[in-house]
């Protein structure tokens, strides 16, 4: 088993740093008004933003390891948006009211071309294309195939602000920030969506712990170099056609349930939704594209005492890191379900015991009624433990609630989501 060493934390923040301030500096105003200077700045800012949130929704494996992980890069990704959106906004207006000195007309020209100045109409489509852009990708009612069609629709204002650079006369930049905005767009599409840089692997098994349930056993092409891997990662997973099976030939997250030798790997598939319902007929033989493994969830687990808090199919990165036979300290799990007949992994967790004797583990049979708080340890027993968390958000949210209550620090509070959006 590989274990992993969490990434320092400045390196996110200082790569930021770099692609939001060197093209401000570069282009910082000499010589004009306030409000001209300040609509400089804010659009440069903005756009510098743009492109720091347009590298952290790239999706590779090193990348995400060396940042600090996926999810640390969604959630800047996602702030960093935002923060832009308001900038590139004010950018004309500051411009606009810098010509008020001027005139009503020559400011009125600048957020009205007409007749048409090519710098200033490419700007504004720009602009103007961010605005539903920007709305579409903070819809989170839309579901997620069709919300990924209209997110692409925030490739365009990043086109139009090159075209209006180069409108502008600021041809030499373009081999800068636009240049980087574009490239990093390719390579996610490419790379990610498109999955050229994915690894071909075969499912090799297929068992059902329970109805409803699969667990698969990846096998690497033995021409491929397989990547490795730590317990509590996570992989996407595109499934092929293959033996009277057709895969819904998109990329969804499943975490590594077992890390074997020779790059195998298991994970665990729960029928919730269309295409993990489908995927319940899985068939040894399908080929399956894999990217990752990411993420940094239970990196340091084992090596001091803790609690670990398992919702239903979120026992999953726990039973990679029990079927790894490296020591433990003193470990216990409290695993929630609806019934103990659907508490898949009962009998192998009784087994995991006698490997690890410093592991112990209860079944906590709990209803959406029942109060979360009535089945969690008290404040003297989580003393000095870290508490690691994995189940359905909302699940996750309760019971990350009680912990903070009874005085867990938030630092010793571990716990990922598999949000994409």
């Amino acid at each position: 088993m590989r274990q992993s060493i969490p990434a320092p934390r400045w390196r996110l923040p200082l790569v930021v740093g770099l692609l939001v301030l060197l093209p401000v500096l570069w282009a910082w105003p000499q010589g004009v008004g306030g409000w001209r200077a300040a609509g400089i700045v804010a659009g440069w800012l903005g756009f510098g933003l743009w492109v720091a949130a347009l590298l952290l929704m790239v999706r590779e494996a090193r990348l995400a390891a060396w940042l600090g992980g996926l999810e640390r890069m969604y959630d800047w990704h996602h702030k960093l948006g935002s923060l832009a959106y308001p900038l590139i906004l004010a950018h004309p207006l500051l411009l606009a009211a810098d010509l008020l000195d001027e005139s009503a007309q020559a400011a009125w020209s600048l957020l009205l071309p007409i007749p048409l100045d090519w710098a200033i109409g490419f700007g504004w489509l720009g602009v103007l294309l961010l605005v539903p852009g920007m709305a579409l990708a903070l819809h989170s009612g839309l579901p997620y195939r069709r919300w990924r069609a209209w997110h692409a629709l925030l490739a365009l204002p990043v086109a139009f602000a090159g075209l209006h650079l180069y409108a502008l006369g600021l041809r030499s930049l373009l081999w800068g920030a636009p240049a980087l905005a574009a490239l990093f767009l390719l390579w996610r599409y490419l790379r990610s969506d498109c999955g050229l840089g994915a690894r071909p692997y075969l499912v090799s098994e297929v068992t059902q712990p329970l109805p409803g349930i699969v667990e698969i056993s990846l096998q690497p092409l033995p021409s491929v170099p397989f990547a490795s891997a730590h317990p509590g990662q996570f992989v996407l997973l595109a499934f092929g056609q293959a033996a009277g099976f057709v895969g819904c030939g998109e990329f969804h997250p499943f975490t590594l349930s077992a890390i074997e030798a020779g790059g195998r790997w298991r994970v665990v598939i729960k029928a919730l939704g269309p295409c993990s319902a489908h995927l319940q007929d899985l068939r040894p033989g399908v080929p399956v594209r894999v990217q990752g493994p990411f993420g940094e969830f239970l990196a340091a687990a084992g090596g001091q005492p803790a609690c670990w808090f398992a919702g239903g199919i979120g026992i999953t990165p726990f039973l990679a890191r029990l079927r790894a036979p490296e020591p433990m300290a003193a470990t216990h799990l409290y695993y929630f379900c609806r019934a103990l007949d659907a508490l898949p992994y009962g009998d192998e967790l009784r087994a995991l015991t006698q490997l690890h004797p410093e592991f112990s583990w209860q079944p906590c049979v709990a209803l959406p009624k029942d109060d979360v708080a009535d089945f969690l340890p008290s404040a003297a027993q989580l003393d000095g433990r870290d508490c690691y968390l994995c189940g359905p958000p909302p699940w996750m949210a309760s019971v990350r609630a009680v912990l903070l209550a009874r005085g867990v620090p938030e630092a010793r509070i571990h716990f990922e989501r598999f949000e994409f959006r």
